[in-house]
């Protein structure tokens, strides 16, 4: 009953951070924040599942998203410091700027 609880809990989040992508899309930062939550609450979600189930295949899928998930911050943070760099402001507005 009580991983109920948490899936339940780890959905809410995870809803919050989908709908923050979307709401938030103006600002770089607060868009790659709300792609963290949501793969985070997904790990979540993916262990709880593999504790439940008693199958450590989810907990290796967990280990392959936060690897994903690291060099995705870490590929993007450097994008945005670049975009920083090159305009002096940070908008998903003037994304095409960077293209070829």
């Amino acid at each position: 009953m009580i991983f109920l609880t948490f899936f339940e809990v780890f959905f809410l989040l995870f809803f919050i951070g989908f709908l923050s992508f979307f709401i938030f899309k103006d600002n770089l930062i607060t868009v790659m924040i709300s792609l963290e939550v949501m793969l985070l609450n997904i790990n979540l979600i993916l262990v709880l599942s593999s504790l439940y189930l008693d199958d450590f295949f989810g907990q290796l899928l967990v280990l392959f998203i936060f690897a994903t998930a690291a060099s995705e911050a870490a590929v993007g943070l450097a994008l945005f410091i670049l975009y920083y760099r090159f305009l002096g402001l940070l908008s998903v507005d003037l994304i095409t700027v960077i293209k070829g």
